[in-house]
Formats: C-alpha cells, sequence, structure tokens
C-alpha cells in the first residue's frame, strides 16, 4: 500500500464531459449533462449544463447554465436559459428563455487541484469504473457523508465523484472522455465580456 500513501493532485488543467445523476436514483431525481474546465494555474473554471439538481415540477422549467468562477477577480459569472415543454397539436416543444446574466462573489474552485490531500483521503482499493481500473479515495467529512474519487488507476485522472450529505441518496457525477493538457484562453472569455 506504501505507493498510496499520498493521494495525487488533480492535473493542472483537465477538462472533460459530465454525466450527473443520483444514487439511487428517485422517481423525480433528473439524469443531465454538461462539460467542464479546471485550470489551477490561473484559477478558474467553467462549468456548462443543465443544473442538477432542479426540480422541473416546481419551477416549471430546466435550467442550463454557463458559469466561469475567476478566483483572481472574485468573481462568477452565470449565463442561463430556462426551458419549458410546451403542448402544442403537434405535441410537446421546447420553448427557451434567456434569463439575466448573475454576477455573485466567488472566493474558491468547485473541485481544487489539491482536494484528497488537504482533505488526507485514504486508499479504498480498485474497483471498474466506466470500463477501467480505477483507485478509490475517501475524503471523510465532518458531519455529512464520505466523498469518494474514482482515478483512473496509478494516475490522476478523474472518473467519478460522489458526494452529497445523505448516504443513502448520493449525488454522482461521471466524467467519460477526462483530458488532461492546455485550455484555451478563449473558454474563460464569457460571451459578454463587458460584464466583468
Amino acid at each position: 500500500m506504501t505507493r498510496h500513501a499520498t493521494p495525487p493532485l488533480l492535473p493542472m488543467q483537465w477538462s472533460s464531459a459530465y454525466i450527473s445523476y443520483w444514487s439511487p436514483m428517485h422517481e423525480d431525481d433528473e439524469l443531465t449533462s454538461g462539460f467542464c474546465w479546471f485550470d489551477y494555474a490561473r484559477n478558474i473554471c467553467r462549468i456548462d449544463g443543465l443544473f442538477n439538481p432542479w426540480s422541473e415540477r416546481e419551477t416549471g422549467h430546466r435550467l442550463w447554465m454557463s458559469e466561469i468562477g475567476d478566483v483572481r477577480h472574485g468573481l462568477s459569472r452565470k449565463q442561463k436559459v430556462a426551458y419549458a415543454s410546451q403542448a402544442t397539436l403537434a405535441g410537446v416543444t421546447l420553448r427557451e428563455t434567456a434569463l439575466e446574466d448573475e454576477l455573485t462573489p466567488f472566493h474558491a474552485l468547485f473541485l481544487p487541484q489539491t482536494i484528497l490531500r488537504d482533505g488526507e483521503a485514504r486508499h479504498d482499493g480498485r474497483h471498474t469504473v466506466l470500463g477501467q481500473l480505477a483507485d478509490a479515495w475517501v475524503l471523510k467529512r465532518p458531519l455529512k457523508a464520505p466523498a469518494l474519487f474514482y482515478l483512473q488507476a496509478g494516475s490522476n485522472r478523474l472518473l467519478r465523484m460522489v458526494t452529497g450529505d445523505d448516504p443513502h441518496h448520493r449525488s454522482v457525477r461521471d466524467f467519460p472522455n477526462f483530458a488532461a493538457g492546455d485550455i484555451a484562453d478563449s473558454i474563460f472569455i464569457p460571451a459578454a465580456p463587458d460584464l466583468y
């Protein structure tokens, strides 16, 4: 077990599509997806996708959001679009409504590069995740269920993250095409940069 004494750091720059779901899935739970980019050198990240959890039953729509979180400027910029189902004679169509952009304070990346080391994660064996052999890392959190991170065996490439406060209803995010490497500057330029 010596080779697993110190948890790895996530790559300096990485990106991936993600699938977000619940375990177990309840009747109102949604399966959503999106794409994320993390650049720890610039202390910035971006996540685009359908928001999960989000209750379409309560709000009347699904919510797509693009969020750029920039620690250097201390700001998060969110662009949002609401998608509502509308019954027509031809069937159900989607009606989209662009919502107002939001600027809010932002002081830390959603997923720090050092999360496993800072949380003193312990190695919990090898498992098969997304058809690949993966090292499981368990991160204990006070008053919350432990978080689980599955990294491609012997590497720092994230395949799955399991979080959530309720140990009987966990939030799962799979990263099926994780790529470590340079991220173009243009990824972190908002569509309406004048809002910064």
